[in-house]
């Protein structure tokens, strides 16, 4: 196995292995499982092991309150999957995503994920996702939100979701703010209730 260590903030790492059979993937998992703090990303032989930071987490949960109240608000059935590891060896892929969502009833595989990329480099996670097909995921970076329709054979940004339309997702974006929980939720509620 050959090994490429990015070094990243203090907090946040990531360690990609290359030549990584299927079996030892699974390995893994079996070996670390549902530790906390501990993501195992693989792709078609790539195996990425990464520990996210405390910002990175916080990111995560505001974005996951956010599209869930307004699910609340609009009467949308959703059923949390959280950052369960998916994966497919028929197409060698396998990820948590940060937090999931089954929308109207309760699936195998999710219908919607949530992303958080606070540094760049490891692998293409909307790879595994389309190959895992996981219709749809919205991405953060770079301080922004991105949809990204993958029903597709290729990525392409989306303007508006199949599972929660109307939501204006450069409003939600105003709404990330994970030092202010609480009350960037009020805040946002307050503003589709208002549209």
């Amino acid at each position: 196995m050959t090994t490429l260590i990015q070094p990243l903030s203090i907090a946040e790492q990531r360690l990609v292995l290359r030549s990584v059979t299927w079996q030892q993937y699974e390995n893994l998992l079996t070996v670390f499982g549902d530790r906390s703090g501990l993501q195992l990303i693989y792709l078609e032989g790539t195996l990425e092991i990464f520990m996210p930071s405390a910002e990175h987490e916080r990111i995560k949960k505001i974005v996951a309150r956010l599209i869930e109240r307004y699910a609340e608000e609009l009467d949308i059935p959703l059923h949390g999957c959280g950052s369960t590891t998916f994966r497919q060896a028929a197409t060698a892929r396998g990820l948590e995503p940060d937090e999931s969502y089954c929308v109207g009833t309760l699936k195998e595989l999710p219908d919607f994920a949530i992303e958080i990329n606070l540094t760049s480099g490891g692998i293409d996670k909307l790879a595994i996702y389309r190959g895992l097909g996981i219709p749809e995921v919205l991405v953060w970076e770079n301080n922004k939100l991105a949809l990204y329709d993958l029903r597709e054979s290729i990525d392409r940004e989306a303007t508006s979701s199949q599972f929660f339309p109307g939501l204006d997702f450069q409003l939600l974006a105003r709404y990330i703010q994970p030092q202010n929980q609480p009350q960037a939720i009020k805040d946002f509620l307050v503003a589709i209730r208002s549209k």
